[in-house]
């Protein structure tokens, strides 16, 4: 009998998934596995609310996988050890993964090729699992082997053929294989979000389902107002691959303004992958070198990521991070450059606190997105700085977000919420402006 073994990574769903597909299809049983590498999961650089997602995402799987008739076979350990065992311990001929592009996976998959390759057992991997286009797909004309800016990247994006989504096998057969409990990291004292909302497949498909229902058809006027919240907050289950990003691109309206916006969204995702998958140290280097001098001011900094640095909208989006591990975009973009161009400080500072809080945050998508506001990155106007007090006219105007984090500021009605330093508010009460800026 055939043997496959499927390895779960950033893929944690049954529909769409075409590692899962073409272990289903070569073998006559399937493994299908995920690994907890403790030492990322609870390591010193470990996230707490990531870590509580997967394990919300790893036992919705598991009802999946149940209802083809298999289950989820869960080992705790090194990567490629415990799969090195399970090949060995079912006989297996072919192991499927999708691809991904960060430094941590292109090391993996060299890994299990070199452990793999003596027991006869070839490495499938799978593109366009993790995103809707495989990064080494969509090359420039010049022949270099990434676009650097994004208007023309995703000019090609848009034209490009995709293929259809694909649906879940009907049923599995698992062979006899031993499996551990699933991972728990739900403990109120492991330092995550209290407001954290987890899930997995299950409940990305009914939140997919609500957002469409409604809120998408706004995404185009109303994604950029802070108070109005009408942003997918798909991106957690896109991060774990829970959804699957080619599913949710056919299954929005792109002739639509809002569809056209959403999509826009999946492309700088897509467009930041296939840039780390040319320049893998961008996650820690800058992309394009700049003489910037960063200050180290660790008075500021602590400011801006306990959100009292005086700036209501800024402090807004940072305490919304700490409470629920996630922040819609444009609060990403005004925190971001608030510490960057307005503070002087350097972007890792930033990414490192927001991989540390945000559920979403991975090398491409982060670091990137850091780099491009800090002028170091992909941005074709690396001196673009965002006013935080425009920002919070532009896309607060009466002050409704600010209200919501910053409870101390609540009796201040209307726009005045984010001067309130024009309304006497004392510094006892909410610090003071840490630096000046226009429209003060």
């Amino acid at each position: 009998m055939t043997v496959t073994v499927v390895l779960f990574t950033r893929d944690l769903r049954v529909r769409d998934n075409p590692a899962l597909v073409a272990a289903h299809r070569e073998g006559a049983a399937v493994v299908p596995l995920f690994v907890v590498d403790e030492r990322i999961v609870a390591g010193r650089r470990s996230s707490p609310n990531r870590a509580r997602f997967l394990a919300a995402a790893l036992a919705e799987l598991d009802d999946e996988l149940r209802g083809l008739g298999g289950h989820l076979v869960v080992r705790y350990g090194d990567v490629v050890d415990v799969v090195a065992d399970v090949v060995r311990e079912v006989h297996a001929d072919s192991l499927h993964l999708a691809a991904d592009v960060s430094w941590y996976s292109r090391a993996r998959e060299e890994a299990l090729r070199k452990r793999l390759a003596p027991r006869d057992c070839l490495v499938h991997t799978h593109a366009a699992s993790v995103t809707t286009t495989d990064p080494a797909e969509l090359t420039p004309a010049t022949g270099r082997d990434h676009f650097a800016v994004f208007t023309p990247y995703y000019r090609r994006w848009l034209e490009h053929p995709r293929r259809r989504p694909l649906a879940a096998p009907r049923d599995l057969v698992i062979p006899p294989v031993r499996g551990e409990a699933l991972p728990r990291f739900d403990d109120s004292r492991d330092g995550s979000s209290p407001g954290l909302v987890v899930g997995g497949a299950i409940t990305a498909r009914k939140a997919l389902r609500r957002w469409l229902s409604g809120p998408a058809d706004e995404y185009a006027t109303a994604s950029d107002d802070l108070a109005a919240d009408v942003t997918s907050r798909l991106s957690p289950y896109l991060h774990f691959g829970c959804l699957s990003p080619i599913e949710v691109l056919h299954r929005i309206d792109l002739d639509s303004p809002s569809g056209e916006a959403f999509a826009r969204q999946l492309a700088w995702r897509d467009f930041h992958h296939q840039v780390l998958a040319a320049r893998p140290e961008v996650g820690w280097k800058d992309y394009r070198p700049r003489p910037i001098r960063w200050r180290e001011d660790p008075h500021a900094v602590r400011a801006w990521q306990d959100g009292r640095t005086g700036f209501p909208i800024v402090d807004a989006g940072m305490r919304q991070l700490r409470e629920e591990g996630w922040m819609p975009g444009r609060a990403r973009l005004i925190t971001a450059s608030f510490l960057t161009k307005s503070l002087r400080v350097d972007w890792r500072i930033g990414a490192e606190h927001f991989r540390r809080w945000l559920v979403d945050a991975d090398v491409a998508n982060n670091q990137l997105n850091w780099q491009w506001t800090a002028g170091t990155g992909t941005d074709t106007r690396p001196n673009r700085v965002l006013n935080p007090l425009r920002q919070a006219d532009r896309f607060d105007p009466d002050g409704e977000y600010v209200r919501r984090w910053i409870p101390e500021l609540r009796q201040l009605d209307g726009a005045s919420v984010h001067r309130p330093w024009r309304a006497g508010i004392l510094a006892a009460d909410y610090p003071a402006p840490i630096l000046e800026c226009n429209g003060m």
